[in-house]
């Protein structure tokens, strides 16, 4: 496989595993369940960019410019970044023939990074300790980048049946 390929694969699986994860999103909203504000998410990172890591609550935090377009660019580009994460592991003949664990594996345990790194730097804590239901909000976590690795593996088969 050319690596431009290669590469085109990985980003467009970043991008379909991610709109996987936002469908599951909506749906969680549409039940009711509390989902994060990527506006949120482009506050924390405007803040990073003038040299602020850490909060005691992003919401409590001066907005940003763009916060919103901002918070999904990096939403989308992290979901990128992970897809590169299983390329990496797996190898590109992975991207050729599929197969679900690793995907669902590396999904589940994309969750390390807002577990303990955003949440912490947003104000929530580690494992989300400074919110009032942290066992909940986890296992929210755990569930939807679950999903996030099933996302992945559809796409890359998507992908792979369309090549």
């Amino acid at each position: 496989m050319a690596l431009l390929e290669a590469a085109t694969r990985v980003v467009l699986m970043g991008i379909g595993a991610t709109v996987i994860m936002d469908l599951w999103l909506m749906f969680m909203r549409a039940l009711g369940v509390p989902t994060l504000n990527f506006a949120l998410v482009g506050r924390w990172v405007g803040h990073l960019c003038h040299g602020r890591f850490s909060h005691t609550s992003i919401g409590q935090a001066r907005p940003v410019r763009r916060e919103v377009e901002l918070g999904w660019i990096v939403h989308y580009a992290t979901g990128i970044a992970f897809a590169v994460l299983l390329a990496c592991i797996q190898g590109l003949a992975w991207l050729q023939a599929p197969t679900p664990a690793p995907a669902i594996i590396v999904g589940a345990a994309t969750v390390v990074v807002p577990l303990f790194l955003i949440q912490p730097a947003m104000g929530a804590g580690f494992a989300s300790s400074r919110t009032p239901a942290p066992g909940r909000n986890c296992l929210r976590s755990v569930v939807t980048h679950t999903v996030f690795g099933l996302g992945l593996y559809l796409s890359a088969v998507l992908i792979a049946f369309v090549s």
